[in-house]
């Protein structure tokens, strides 16, 4: 899946329907591009080649729109008003992540 396709969806996990910020969310979602390859432990760059699974994409999707939303640093976005959301939104990410890493040792 080409990284520019994942744009779409996270503007609308985000419900953005302006432009102004795709450059800023283009480089949100190849941070959590990097960082699901990297957490798989697959070589960087494998998603700009290879399909992702619903799962991978899901993750990327909510990481991405996270960054977004937190971009001032807190917890952020709609979730302003729990401590404990920022850290929700990692394990979430983490758990899609983990059903499609290589378990190398």
């Amino acid at each position: 899946m080409a990284l520019d396709t994942l744009l779409e969806k996270v503007k609308a996990n985000l419900i953005l329907s302006h432009t102004v910020d795709d450059e800023l969310l283009q480089l949100y979602i190849t941070a959590a591009v990097r960082y699901a390859e990297s957490y798989q432990h697959i070589s960087a760059g494998y998603y700009g080649e290879n399909e992702m699974t619903p799962t991978t994409e899901q993750a990327v999707i909510m990481l991405a729109s996270h960054f977004y939303e937190s971009r001032d640093g807190s917890t952020g976005g709609f979730f302003a008003d729990s401590v404990q959301a920022g850290r929700q939104v990692w394990e979430t990410v983490n758990l899609l992540l983990r059903l499609d890493r290589d378990w190398k040792v």
